[in-house]
Order: structure tokens, then sequence, then C-alpha cells
């Protein structure tokens, strides 16, 4: 593959990424293919999302490819449907939300409920890649504050590290008609947002992802700057986070291999003992080598006081607990 030029990305914090330009490049996908486009090679894969996914990640796409269909995005059905604008035909069952996209993002406009009954209205990045449900950033607006009590805790990855900072619970946040009671916030490290997307220039004051989008069926239409909403089977699921305190990533040619990589403070992993580098033996009973890697996260954030068993390999010894998932926020 070659490369036209070298390009620099800002990182967390003071980090900078180098990446490499590649032209003319076709790219197929099923009933559709688009020839001369230009794509972006990150140098090493910091995002990792091979491992944090559970499965092979060969590349994301953005607006270059998006910004020419109406993007239909069934969570329920795992289904990503692009259609032509002549040929889109909007749906009466769908909540319709303006957006605006700017700086080849898309942006909407919601607003923040604190317990102390303040209402704050935020405009907010559209990220269908981000597994947060709402973000917020508390440098875009003094009134943003991290509410009592919170979570210190990491939130995730971006380019160039691990993502820090509070999670807290908000008492609503409305979007359009629909409306999200002791919604889970996230609160970034001012230090550690620096990214290529707040570099950019366009004002927010947050973003919302996946665990909200991915209660609804979405259509995103870039050529109008809609965004289009209908509930979907997970729209009533209520906003917890790591419940185990246990974060965990896959490893090995065929990702069976499950290894804790972080233990929370005071959580209910790290009361029982669990350390970073175990091996996910079983869950439950069940092998984990029978299981991916969603299947193991689904079972640490089950609900609130759900019985669970793992056992891990540490040293050669196999350790087994059982305990109760517990809520830290």
């Amino acid at each position: 593959m070659k490369y036209s030029r070298k390009y620099t990305i800002s990182g967390l914090g003071e980090k900078l990424v180098d990446a490499y330009i590649t032209n003319n490049v076709t790219l197929t996908l099923p009933g559709l293919q688009g020839r001369g486009h230009a794509m972006l090679v990150l140098e090493e894969d910091y995002l990792e999302l091979r491992n944090y996914l559970g499965t092979d990640v060969h590349g994301i796409l953005g607006y270059e490819i998006f910004s020419r269909f109406i993007v239909q995005i069934d969570y329920d059905r795992r289904i990503l449907t692009l259609t032509t604008p002549e040929n889109f035909k909007r749906k009466r069952a769908y909540e319709a939300i303006d957006i605006t996209i700017e700086d080849t993002k898309p942006y909407v406009k919601g607003h923040i409920v604190y317990k102390d009954g303040r209402h704050l209205p935020v405009k907010l990045l559209v990220d269908s890649g981000a597994s947060h449900g709402l973000m917020l950033e508390q440098e875009s607006d003094p009134e943003i504050t991290v509410p009592e009590p919170n979570l210190t805790t990491s939130l995730g990855r971006g380019l160039g590290g691990a993502l820090e900072g509070k999670i807290a619970r908000m008492k609503s946040f409305h979007l359009g008609d629909m409306c999200w009671e002791n919604i889970l916030a996230t609160f970034p490290d001012s230090n550690t947002l620096l990214d290529s997307l707040k570099s950019a220039g366009t004002f927010r004051n947050g973003s919302i992802g996946g665990e909200i989008l991915s209660r609804f069926n979405v259509i995103i239409d870039f050529p109008d700057e809609k965004l289009f909403l209908k509930k979907g089977k997970q729209y009533k699921k209520d906003f917890s986070y790591n419940l185990s305190g246990l974060v965990v990533k896959a490893k090995g040619s065929r990702l069976n291999t499950f290894e804790i990589v972080e233990v929370r403070k005071n959580s209910v992993g790290e009361e029982l003992g669990f350390k970073k580098g175990d091996i996910i033996v079983s869950i439950n009973n069940i092998d984990a080598s029978r299981l991916h890697l969603n299947h193991i996260i689904n079972y640490l954030n089950a609900r609130e006081n759900k019985k669970i068993k793992i056992t891990v390999l540490r040293d050669g010894v196999r350790i087994s607990e059982k305990f109760r998932l517990r809520s830290s926020i």
C-alpha cells in the first residue's frame, strides 16, 4: 500500500499519533462499491479494538461514506442499511430530531437536569462509535459540574491511551420528546480529552454514544440533517456501570482467552481479591472458551444483585468466587 503523506493526530493528553494517507482506495460492501476514496491508516493499533471488542476490526467507516447515504442502524437485528437519498421514504413510527453537520460530524441539541433542579441546554456530538451513553465536558460550560456522589474510574480508550474521569448520575436527560431519568453521565478529565475530534475547533458540550443509540432503531440523514429514532427492545433498560468492577479483554488468535486487565477500586471485584492478569476460566460453570467477549461482559453487568460465579486461573492455580453484582454509583 502506497502512502501519499504522513499525518499527525492529537491523542490523549499531549500524545501525538502517527498516521498515513493513502488515495484511490476501492471499498466494497454488500450491494455497494465505492472508488477513489482516501483512507487514513494508523501506524499502530492504538485503540486495541480487536481485544476490547472481541472481534477482528480492520477499520472504521466515516463521513466520506455516510454523507452520501441515509444511514439506518438496527441495533436489535444488527443490520446496517445504506439508502440513497432519492430512494429514502420517511417512516411514520420514527421521531425526527434536527441535527447539524459541522466539520463532517453530526451534532444534536438536548438538555440535562441536575438533582438540584438546574436545567442546562447542551450541544452533543452523535458518536455511534463510542460505548458511553452521555458524556459531558466540564470545560465547555462552567454550569457543567460533576454531581455527588461520583465514581473515579477509567472511561475507556482513545487514541494514545486510556481515558480517565468520573461517572455520576443526572436527574434526567432530554432528547427530542424522550427523557431518561437517573441516567449515568461520564465526565472525562480535561487533560485527557484532547483528541482529533476535539481539536477540530467545533464547539460541543459532550456527546451521546452507543449506550443511548443502541436503545433505538436509528436513521441518520446527513443530506437533510435529520436524526430519526424509533424505540427498540433495550429502550427501557436501566443505566448501569460495570457491576463487577472487572475490565476484561480478549486475547489469542481466536479471541477466546479472557484476561482481567483492570480491577476498579472499592468494587465487589476488588473485595473478592480478583487481580489484574487473572484469566477467566469459566462463568456460572460455562467454560470461557465457549463464550464471546460480549457474553463475558453481559454476565459481569447483567443486573444489580444478580448471583454470579467466576473461576479464574492465577499462577497455575484455579480460584473460584461466588458473589452478587453491585452498583458503585
